[in-house]
């Protein structure tokens, strides 16, 4: 199962610089799939009958949700990863182990990654709507808009400007563990060892039953739940372990600009290539000073190497994200034999970004031109938020059009390439 891969990483005080907690996640995923980012208001919901509509299911609505941005494939209604309002930011990603995938559709994980922003204000918050959600509904369902067969289990990492925390989950049962200071990241495998902060209240017991624990060594999640040797997991070849040495590395000086550098990184597989690939990237500044506003930088393109980050702030009356969302169609998931067209679903800046990478990989001296200019434009956007973390001064009217604009600029700079 290793092709679908995504790899989500925290870095706290002392690691990082200037107090601020640092996420990042590149997702992978199908390399003709289409991922968006999409804003959403806050909003208060009076009619409590009606329900929710998920991607596969409904399940009941709650009086209010929080205003949040996603980066999510723009056939589904759930994301692989984003931020709320309080800065909260959620990245999800696939696992297997010893408990059966369910085919049955249910909640997503991208389904849970949104719900988890859309109802709290806090990454503890998040984790119990979460985990509660998960015993009420489940998990399961297709993960792919196509003919493939696709699903999973799934862990997350939730982080906020305190604190993070990784819950990983086996059909209905979860472990999560607290992460206070330093470095973590979750990949394509259970990663809980046995440092476990909360748990369903049956995990080891099922365990027990199943035969995969005797109730008395120490228990230990990833080896228990999954066919993992834990002992040899941090020296074992593969992206967990590659990015558990690129966050090492920089521990103690990881800003912003590093965890975009850990998520373009080739040689470990962290940016992926091939059938699967890095479709959409996104880094998010969290200061633990609650007077200055949290950045998250998504890039709503593939491979984050050649794509900007641009920066998106919370405030109200943002301005919609235009160039970054997908057209809307009859929806697929609900038609019967599912998927079997899928429509076209590439925003403004996919289509100028796919025509540009052609130009890229074939046309050198116009290339470097074109990837000075992405980096020039990312320099000055670095520097202008930067300014906006040191002075916590932000001029409101213009942050309104923040992503919009930062959007445009890019389209700009692929034009007169493609054009001529």
């Amino acid at each position: 199962m290793e092709p679908c891969s995504c790899d989500t990483f925290v870095a706290l005080p002392p690691a990082t610089v200037n107090n601020r907690i640092i996420f990042g996640k590149n997702s992978d995923r199908p390399c003709d799939e289409v991922q968006e980012v999409v804003y959403f208001p806050a909003a208060v919901h009076d009619n409590l009958k009606e329900h929710l509509k998920c991607t596969y299911i409904e399940i009941d609505q709650v009086p209010e949700t929080y205003a949040i941005v996603l980066s999510r494939p723009a056939w589904l209604w759930g994301a692989e990863m984003g931020a709320n309002e309080h800065g909260v930011c959620i990245g999800n990603e696939a696992v297997w182990g010893r408990e059966e995938v369910c085919d049955e559709e249910a909640l997503l994980g991208m389904d849970l990654v949104r719900l988890g922003l859309e109802r709290a204000d806090t990454a503890e918050k998040a984790l119990n709507v979460i985990v509660d959600l998960l015993e009420k509904y489940g998990q399961g369902g297709n993960c792919s808009e196509g003919r493939m067969v696709f699903s999973y289990h799934n862990s997350f990492l939730i982080a906020d400007r305190n604190e993070a925390w990784v819950l990983e989950t086996a059909g209905k049962y979860w472990a999560a563990e607290k992460v206070q200071e330093g470095v973590r990241n979750i990949s394509n495998q259970l990663s809980i060892t046995t440092k476990i902060d909360r748990e369903h209240p049956d995990m080891r017991s099922y365990a027990k039953q199943k035969g995969w624990w005797d109730g008395k060594k120490e228990f230990d999640f990833a080896a228990t739940y999954s066919y993992l040797d834990t002992t040899k997991m941090m020296i074992s070849p593969g992206r967990y372990c590659e990015g558990y040495k690129l966050l090492n590395k920089h521990k103690g000086n990881i800003t912003f600009e590093t965890m975009m550098e850990i998520l373009r990184d080739k040689p470990s597989g962290i940016n992926m290539e091939g059938e699967f690939l890095t479709t959409a990237s996104m880094v998010s500044i969290l200061p633990q000073d609650s007077n200055v506003p949290c950045i998250h930088f998504l890039t709503g393109t593939p491979d984050p190497e050649r794509s900007v980050f641009k920066p998106f702030i919370f405030v109200p009356n943002i301005s919609q994200l235009l160039d970054t969302s997908s057209p809307t169609f009859e929806d697929s998931v609900k038609k019967k034999p599912q998927f079997n067209i899928k429509p076209d679903r590439r925003h403004p800046l996919y289509q100028k970004h796919q025509q540009a990478l052609e130009i890229l990989d074939n046309k050198e001296e116009k290339a470097k031109t074109m990837l000075d200019n992405m980096s020039k434009l990312e320099k000055e956007l670095f520097k202008e938020m930067e300014s906006i973390l040191q002075n916590k001064h932000l001029d409101v009217d213009k942050i309104v059009n923040l992503f919009p604009q930062c959007t445009k600029d890019e389209i700009r700079i692929y034009k007169p390439n493609i054009s001529s």
